[in-house]
């Protein structure tokens, strides 16, 4: 019998904070997250859960001539106090699923809080600053991130018959486990969801970085944000249409059917290009 979780190495673990990220997360948010964090401060992987019960893997998915596979996997980084979880979303058994990710962080790592972060479609312009706003699944951890002003005091509820978001989910079973944990949401450009979006991105570690004292060094993204303003400023000025688009934007007025298709068409070949 296979076991749900593969352990490739033991550290030794200080109740460090688990974050979690998404693959296919909108402005590749959970990607450039973990790859930040890993990258820039060595990661070491811990373990990996196994994948059979939980996605489909009966066939292949390839975009762009890359094929992907379904991953789920627990990183240390050593000297920072963190555990980071990068999965594929799951298709099946999200409670089971849940319930794992649980044992890891509570089992393994005693872990003492939990933070999942999520990208939210919005009509805003990419000129604007990023805000970043938090659900809490306890009155505890909402009272201890009040410095970092992330609350917008929302008032919500899963209409009948539809699904939880996964990040709410996680949070319940984080909750039902004693897990205090925030899920924090970056709003990202329309025109940027099927892109990169550094700015968010940074938006992101900002957080992390202060929140759990990284030490980040954020040379490299703040030039990823630097490159993207210059092309898709460059976009504008080329294509005096594009300009118009975005100045709407920025004076918060609605957008045409038309107007919103020719915006993705033309950021996503420009961002293609470069």
């Amino acid at each position: 019998m296979t076991e749900p979780i593969k352990y490739l190495s033991q550290p030794k673990f200080n109740n460090p904070a688990l974050l979690v990220c998404w693959e296919s997360d909108a402005g590749q948010l959970g990607e450039k997250v973990v790859d930040y964090l890993v990258h820039e401060l060595e990661g070491k992987t811990v373990c990996e859960i196994n994948l059979v019960d939980f996605f489909p893997l009966g066939g292949v998915t390839i975009e762009k001539d890359i094929t992907l596979f379904p991953q789920s996997t627990f990183y240390f980084i050593p000297d920072r106090d963190i555990v980071v979880f990068y999965s594929t979303i799951p298709r099946y058994e999200w409670s089971k699923f849940f319930n794992l990710v649980m044992d890891v962080a509570l089992e393994t790592c005693n872990a003492r809080e939990m933070f999942t972060i999520g990208g939210m479609v919005a009509m805003g312009a990419h000129t604007a600053p990023r805000e970043s706003w938090a659900t809490f699944n306890s009155p505890e951890i909402k009272r201890s991130l009040t410095y970092y002003q992330l609350s917008r005091e929302m008032d919500y509820e899963t209409p009948p018959g539809a699904r939880p978001t996964l990040n709410s989910y996680l949070l319940w079973a984080a909750q039902q486990r004693g897990l205090h944990g925030a899920t924090i949401w970056v709003p990202i450009p329309f025109y940027l969801v099927n892109n990169d979006d550094p700015a968010a991105q940074k938006k992101v570690l900002e957080f992390l970085n202060s929140r759990l004292y990284l030490r980040l060094n954020f040379a490299r993204i703040d030039a990823e944000i630097m490159r993207q303003e210059e092309r898709l400023a460059r976009l504008s000025q080329e294509q005096p249409e594009i300009g118009r688009i975005i100045k709407k934007l920025e004076g918060n007025l609605a957008l045409s059917e038309t107007e919103n298709e020719t915006l993705i068409k033309e950021v996503e070949e420009c961002l293609e290009k470069s």
